[in-house]
């Protein structure tokens, strides 16, 4: 019975530390524009080749 008494604290602090996290995540705009990020991963090296081959 004793270790609820670890836990609760325990698991209130980390809730707390998640939640601050969240709020700072979305105060310096980390969940803007989700999908520039997936295209950009598919397109990038198309881009390089294209300016090579523009180069020759």
């Amino acid at each position: 019975m004793s270790i609820i008494f670890v836990l609760i604290p325990i698991a209130i602090l980390l809730v707390i530390v998640a939640i601050g996290i969240f709020f700072w995540a979305v105060r310096s705009d980390q969940f803007n524009n989700l999908d520039k990020q997936a295209h950009s991963i598919l397109f990038e090296d198309d881009k390089e080749q294209h300016k090579k081959s523009n180069d020759n």
